[in-house]
C-alpha cells in the first residue's frame, strides 16, 4: 500500500495533500521538526504526525528511513527528492513538479552551485510567490501519482 509522506517543515500544501490522499484512501505521515505546530493534524483520520528534533535535515532523514518503493513524498527539497527516488519512491514539489530520475542529478548540481555562490557572498534568485495556480498543479500531480498514472506528462520544471 502506498503511503504519502509530507515534509511538513513550512509546507504550503499540507491540507491539500491530506485532502487528496483521503480521496484516494492513502494514509498520510506528516514529518516536521518540533518547531512546527502539527498537533491539529494528529486527530485527523488516516494522518500520523512525527515530530523530530530541530537538527538540520532531521525531518528528511526521518522520512527516508520509513520509505518503501511506491510511496510518495511531498517536498520542495531537491536532496530529499533525490533520496526518495533512490529508494524507489516518487516525489512531488508543493508546486506540482514531479521529480524525475532523468533530471535529478542536474537539479542537485544546480543546487550545489547556488549554495557555493551564496557561501562566497553572491546572491541567487529566490522562489516566485506561491500562487493558487501552483496549488492546483500540486493537487493534480499528487492525484495522478496516487492513482499510479504513469502515462501522463508531468509539469515541466520551472
Amino acid at each position: 500500500m502506498i503511503t504519502l509522506y509530507v515534509d511538513a517543515d513550512a509546507c504550503p500544501v499540507t491540507r491539500d495533500a491530506i485532502s487528496v490522499a483521503r480521496a484516494h484512501r492513502v494514509p498520510v505521515v506528516l514529518v516536521g521538526n518540533e518547531s512546527q505546530n502539527l498537533a491539529s493534524y494528529a486527530s485527523r483520520p488516516g494522518v500520523q504526525v512525527i515530530q523530530v528534533g530541530t537538527g538540520r535535515d532531521a525531518a528528511d532523514f526521518a522520512i527516508v528511513e520509513r520509505l518503501s518503493p511506491g510511496d510518495v513524498v511531498v517536498t520542495g527539497d531537491t536532496g530529499l527528492a533525490a533520496m526518495a527516488l533512490g529508494r524507489g519512491s516518487q516525489a512531488v514539489s508543493p508546486r506540482g513538479r514531479v521529480f524525475s530520475m532523468v533530471t535529478i542529478d542536474a537539479e542537485l548540481a544546480v543546487r550545489h552551485a547556488e549554495q557555493r555562490l551564496r557561501r562566497a557572498g553572491g546572491r541567487t534568485r529566490g522562489p516566485a510567490p506561491f500562487e493558487d495556480e501552483d496549488r492546483g498543479h500540486f493537487r493534480e500531480s499528487l492525484g495522478r501519482l496516487l492513482e499510479g498514472d504513469r502515462a501522463w506528462e508531468p509539469r515541466p520544471s520551472a
